[in-house]
């Protein structure tokens, strides 16, 4: 499913517009963006957690040439689903 279909799907189940939906869903997304930036976890219950988790530094090799090199830390987006949404998918 890519985003439009998610934005029809959500217009249909809610019964609005195709347009009205795609504001719901572009700021919900927003929403979620601007909060795990800025290191605050957002908990949808009964569907899941997106936080920002930090990847320590750590070495790699290049695979073309099997050199060694230094991977930098970085912050990276998490998801972790939730009990609910879990069952559903099994």
């Amino acid at each position: 499913m890519k985003k439009t279909d998610l934005i029809t799907a959500v217009a249909k189940k809610a019964g609005v517009s195709v347009n009205e939906a795609a504001k719901v869903v572009n700021a919900t997304i927003e929403a979620i963006t601007d909060a795990v930036q800025t290191g605050e976890s957002v908990c949808i219950t009964g569907f899941g957690t997106f936080e920002r988790s930090y990847r320590n530094p750590h070495k790699g090799r290049n695979p073309q040439t099997g050199e060694e090199i230094s991977i930098e830390g970085k912050y990276v987006p998490t998801f972790k689903a939730g009990a609910s949404f879990k069952d559903a998918v099994k």
